[in-house]
């Protein structure tokens, strides 16, 4: 791991370990650990292909659109499959999801192609080739760092536990 990693992973942690906050797991509803891990992730994908701030303040515009439009389909897909029409027959609601699922992989596939092509305006092949793996990295280390999290918690859940019954064991 090169110190320029090494760095950027410790601003990583430093930024995002407050994300979550003591008593209540990560939750998506939370808007102040969306804002710090967003910030995060422009920090790491920014860092990882090398952008220019010249190619950075055109690029972040056009994948925010990119990532929203992406969100939307993914929760209309999400929708869709959970509201099968009840009336139908089970085997014929199972083809409807199929054909869904496949419907909805051909709206990413599209919509990735045209994102692709407004983003080569604005950065090399080269770094939109990088851009996928940088997202794949940012979303492992960003599971990793919630399940350390999660883990300190139940170690701390544990040790009060103890403590808590210590005082109990002396008295009986």
């Amino acid at each position: 791991m090169t110190m320029k990693n090494l760095i950027s992973t410790i601003l990583l942690t430093i930024v995002l370990l407050p994300a979550w906050s003591q008593e209540n797991k990560f939750t998506k509803r939370d808007p102040k650990a969306q804002e710090k891990i967003k910030a995060a992730r422009i920090a790491f994908i920014t860092e990882r292909l090398e952008l220019t701030p010249e190619e950075a303040e055109r690029f972040w515009p056009i994948y925010r659109e990119y990532s929203e439009k992406r969100l939307q389909l993914k929760k209309q897909f999400e929708q869709a499959r959970k509201n099968p029409d009840q009336a139908k027959a089970k085997e014929e609601t199972e083809h409807e999801l199929v054909e869904l699922g496949l419907q909805h992989k051909q709206q990413e596939l599209d919509l990735e192609k045209d994102y692709s092509k407004r983003m080569l305006t604005v950065i090399s092949a080269k770094k939109l080739i990088a851009l996928k793996g940088a997202e794949d990295d940012f979303r492992r280390l960003l599971i990793k760092q919630i399940q350390q999290r999660q883990l300190q918690q139940q170690r701390k859940q544990q040790m009060q536990y103890r403590n808590e019954q210590r005082p109990r064991q002396r008295t009986n």
